[in-house]
């Protein structure tokens, strides 16, 4: 089993939905330890995405997340433009001319994406940002490579869905949030609650 292209771009889509769905959310949870935009710039960047992508339809998957991140970039405000879309950017040259992806692919496609936004942010696990929910995506892929693609996916995004809540306790370490200190412990970050949003609706679509 295998992420067909129709599955990558049917993620964007329903990621678009999501983000709608869950824009308040987001605002609120960002409004805690941020400027209160996080919701906004998820929705207003997606939308865009989906604009976009009925001109994509017949593009290879790389080309097709490398045009994502593009639009993200031009479209979000604040700092989570510039890390999405270097996110997608990044995680697309792994993947360049593919037309489905295993769970290797998906592995390096994450690797890429959250070592480059890493290393973009200076952010490490345990910073309370988006890449402790990614890191924990990126470890739970590595170890499930050799498993049917429904498993690794499941078995990721209970990880994913723990990391998301492990920012919980945290004192932020970067990020507006981390001009808070001590305020910022008890608040569950937005970052890392979009990201686990972005993989859970891959995992709807390709259940």
């Amino acid at each position: 089993m295998v992420v067909t292209k129709k599955q990558v771009i049917d993620w964007l889509d329903a990621s678009a939905a999501v983000f709608e769905q869950q824009q308040e959310f987001l605002t609120n949870l960002d409004r805690e330890i941020g400027d209160a935009d996080h919701g906004l710039n998820m929705n207003r960047g997606f939308k865009k995405v989906k604009e976009k992508l009925p001109t994509l339809e017949d593009k290879d998957i790389g080309t097709i997340l490398k045009n994502t991140g593009m639009v993200l970039l031009s479209s979000i405000g604040g700092a989570s433009g510039p890390l999405y879309g270097t996110f997608f950017i990044k995680s697309a040259e792994c993947v360049m001319a593919k037309e489905e992806l295993t769970v290797t692919d998906l592995y390096n496609m994450y690797r890429e994406g959250t070592d480059r936004i890493s290393a973009r942010g200076m952010a490490h696990p345990g910073d309370k940002t988006m890449v402790d929910t990614l890191s924990a995506i990126v470890t739970s892929l590595q170890n499930q490579q050799e498993a049917p693609l429904a498993t690794a996916l499941s078995s990721t995004l209970q990880a994913a869905e723990a990391a998301m809540k492990s920012t919980i306790p945290m004192r932020a370490g970067k990020g507006r949030a981390s001009y808070l200190g001590e305020r910022s412990i008890g608040h569950q970050d937005p970052g890392a609650t979009s990201s686990y949003l972005l993989f859970k609706t891959l995992c709807e679509v390709v259940d």
